[in-house]
């Protein structure tokens, strides 16, 4: 099974320095289930909660970090991306609390505007 989600905006509040100094930033919300017409390998059951951004302590524009719960816990294989068309970050499950390391290419707040969660059992 896949699964994928996005929600627009995933940053909330970065641009405005909260978060700073490499303390987590806590997203506006969880990602929806997609509407009607949506993703089609989506699994409505399946959710992303919780989504938390780190900042980079000695330049709070970086991005070092995204943290979400995910359920079903038991995905193999989980993906981040930050800005549509950019780069896939891999990410770690540790029964359902889920990181993301992105510094390598570096995330910046003020191009994450996207986050987009491919899970796979």
């Amino acid at each position: 099974m896949i699964s994928h989600w996005t929600r627009k905006a995933g940053v909330v509040g970065v641009a405005g320095g909260k978060g700073a100094g490499g303390h987590p930033l806590p997203a506006a919300e969880n990602i929806p289930a997609p509407s009607a017409g949506g993703n089609p390998l989506h699994d409505p059951a399946d959710t992303v909660s919780g989504i938390t951004y780190t900042l980079n302590g000695t330049d709070p524009r970086d991005l070092d970090q995204v943290a979400f719960t995910i359920a079903p816990t038991a995905a193999n294989t989980v993906r981040a991306q930050l800005v549509s068309g950019g780069a896939w970050y891999a990410c770690v499950n540790t029964a359902g609390s889920v990181t993301c390391d992105t510094t390598s290419p570096q995330a910046t707040a003020v191009s994450a505007d996207n986050l987009t969660v491919v899970a796979a059992d």
